[in-house]
Parts: C-alpha cells; structure tokens; sequence
C-alpha cells in the first residue's frame, strides 16, 4: 500500500513538472493533475491539500537535484573563475530541464508563506556554493558578489525563457562574460 501511494505521489509530482513546463502556473490545478494521472480528483486531495503544497514538494524534489547538477559541473573546474563559470553555464544549460522550468514557473507563481521561504533558502544553498570561488578570487564582499552573479544568471534565464531574440548561447556568454568581469567584458 505505501509503495502504491509512493507512485501515484511521484505521478502527481511528474504531472505537475508537465504542466508547469507546458503551461506555467496556471495550468496546475487539481482537475488537470487528475486528468493527467488518471485519477479522481478527489483522489488529488488525499495526497495534496493545496497547488501551494504540490510547489513545495516540487521544491524539495526538485531543487536539490539541479543543485547537485551545478555542484558536479563546479567540482570539475579547475580554478575558482573557472568554478564561476561553470555555476552561470550550468544553470543556463538546465533552462530547457523540465525540472528547471517548473522550478521558473513556481517561482513566478503567487505562494504562501511556507513556499516562498523553501524556494529562499534552496537558492540561497545554490548562492553559498559560489562565495568560496569569488573569495578565492579575492573579491572583498563574496557573499553579496555571489547574490550578483545568481541577479545575472536570473536575469539570463528570464531571456532565455521568454524566447529573446538572441539565440541561447549568445545570452549564457553574455552572462559569463558580466558574472566574471562585469560590464567590461
């Protein structure tokens, strides 16, 4: 019985992923997760009490697994600049993850409290893992450095996301190129 409510819970969670990526936010809702996994919807309910609960379990999932995408492509740098870049291009090369994208759509979307705080601290984990490499570079203020770079690689995935004009790869050295040397680059 646990292991049947463990599927039809990551059912739920991968329809979710779907619509979110497909539709944003506001195609999640409990009727269309129904539809998607074959359940009644009253059924949705006994394993979610709110869409606000869906997002978070998303995150918790979720967010790790990308996190531990950016950490493995940093680990193989050899230096800390090379650290920072690999932090801006991995994130920047997840935008077309399914995961990646309902995590976007979630972030946009209107959340309680509890959602909003989860989705803080998973990215302020996804921040932390840059503050070395930019201390070792010797930049005086890591920490807010770091929050920079993380404004850029948002801002870049934004460009990406909406369909911009320029083709994906000209933003993500667009945005390595501002991360690791600012305006001058």
């Amino acid at each position: 019985m646990a292991e049947h409510r463990s599927m039809q819970r990551a059912a739920l969670l991968d329809a979710a992923r779907s619509l979110l990526s497909e539709g944003g936010t506001e195609a999640l809702t409990f009727p269309a997760l129904a539809e998607r996994t074959g359940l009644a919807r009253s059924s949705v309910y006994e394993y979610f009490r709110s869409r606000a609960a869906v997002v978070e379990e998303l995150c918790e999932v979720d967010f790790p697994v990308w996190a531990a995408d950016v950490s493995s492509a940093m680990e193989g740098a050899g230096s800390a600049e090379g650290k920072v870049e690999a932090y801006v291009r991995q994130q920047l090369a997840l935008v077309g993850d399914r995961r990646h994208r309902a995590v976007v759509a979630i972030s946009a979307s209107e959340l309680d409290a509890g959602a909003r705080e989860k989705i803080r601290a998973a990215h302020g984990g996804l921040v932390a893992m840059i503050v070395s490499a930019l201390s070792d570079m010797g930049h005086a203020e890591p920490r807010l450095a770091a929050m920079l770079v993380q404004g850029v690689v948002d801002a870049a995935v934004r460009r990406i996301e909406l369909g911009a004009a320029e083709d994906p790869s000209v933003i993500t050295e667009a945005a390595v190129s501002m991360a690791l040397r600012g305006v001058l680059g």
